[in-house]
């Protein structure tokens, strides 16, 4: 058996293989060695039964995940599945790794990821190369579904929010300054916080205040990252992938279209592609 992981901060989502099916497909918390230790992610394991019951028979699991990025980030990751599932053989990979694969497999492209959390860069056919884009959810994120929840949030909090959205926001979640402020700055995980408002621009993404955010966010994410990558590898294909990309994927057309830039293919949920990849590969 396999266990493919497919996680943001938010939530993970878990397919378990046996004979190239699918037996198990479920959600968890997110897993992310930023905001959490091997303890907490091993007590998350046991409370999922699917897990329990085939916890013995799986003998390779794949993960990819945010925060996996250097090998003590992974360690962690690592050792948490290895001691819950221990007859497996586990791997751990960081997120964009999972958009080459579901995107290009084997081939070169410039690759994009949008959800929680947003990232580019430039695949190789073999790695994906390092970059100095991934700055976190405080300092970077552009476009992320953390990014809008903080733009709206400040906007609620400071009043530049149009009165009728403001109406509609503060009926919605009942916020208050100092609630919000306990839990940006007080909570173990504020990016799930934060994240949890980007349903309010699903919601009015016809407005042209929420329209008007989706296109600034996406239109950083591409100036600081995805331009200077396509300058500098012109002609190759461009794939998005992530929550963020595949609700918003209209604005993210048009936006890439904006910028000159030919957007091949945008894929919700890479999941589906790493299963059809690890199903072929063995």
């Amino acid at each position: 058996m396999i266990a493919v992981i497919y996680s943001g901060s938010r939530f993970a989502i878990w397919k378990i293989i046996r004979k190239g099916k699918v037996v198990e497909h479920f959600n968890t918390n997110g897993i992310n060695p930023f905001f959490q230790d091997k303890k907490h992610m091993v007590s998350m394991f046991g409370k999922r039964t699917e897990l329990i019951n085939h916890a013995e028979k799986i003998k390779h699991v794949h993960f990819f995940g945010p925060g996996a990025s250097n090998k003590e980030r992974q360690h962690i990751v690592q050792d948490a599945l290895s001691s819950f599932f221990r007859f497996a053989r586990v791997h751990v990979y960081h997120d964009m790794d999972a958009v080459a694969i579901a995107a290009c497999n084997n081939e070169p492209g410039i690759i994009g990821i949008i959800g929680s959390g947003s990232n580019a860069a430039y695949y190789d056919g073999k790695k994906v190369h390092p970059n100095n884009f991934g700055l976190g959810y405080v300092l970077g994120d552009e476009g992320s579904s953390n990014w809008f929840g903080r733009q709206l949030l400040k906007n609620y909090l400071n009043e530049t929010m149009p009165q009728h959205l403001r109406t509609f926001f503060s009926k919605k979640y009942n916020v208050d300054r100092k609630m919000a402020l306990e839990k940006v700055y007080r909570s173990a995980q504020p990016v799930h916080y934060l994240s949890s408002f980007s349903d309010f621009i699903a919601e009015h993404r016809e407005d042209p205040y929420c329209r008007n955010l989706i296109k600034t966010g996406f239109g950083k994410l591409f100036d600081l990252y995805v331009v200077p990558i396509h300058a500098e590898h012109p002609g190759l294909p461009v794939y998005f992938a992530g929550s963020i990309a595949g609700a918003f994927q209209d604005y993210l057309r048009e936006t890439a279209e904006e910028k000159q830039i030919a957007l091949t293919a945008v894929i919700k949920e890479p999941v589906h592609n790493l299963l059809t990849y690890y199903i072929n590969k063995n």
